[in-house]
């Protein structure tokens, strides 16, 4: 069955993907991004978040969202820095 995979990191992109029936969002996410940790992202089916253990269907649409950005730096305004 095919499910349309939208990956909002970095670029972005959007695919059609052929999964097996019974496929779980879990080990959808472990395929298509299998060096990355869940917890690092949102994950919604058809616009709603999900368990990981929801089972995909046919046409569902699957978008993983990076909640963490990695190289962004703390930053603080100039006002804020205390002159000793």
């Amino acid at each position: 069955m095919k499910v349309l995979f939208l990956n909002n990191e970095g670029a972005g992109f959007a695919e059609a993907v052929d999964v097996a029936a019974g496929t779980t969002v879990s080990a959808f996410f472990a395929k298509q991004l299998p060096d990355r940790k869940t917890s690092d992202f949102l994950i919604r089916v058809n616009r709603l978040p999900v368990p990981a253990d929801q089972v995909l269907a046919e046409g569902d649409r699957v978008t993983m969202t990076p909640t963490k950005i990695d190289g962004a730096a703390v930053t603080r305004p100039a006002s804020s820095v205390v002159m000793v």
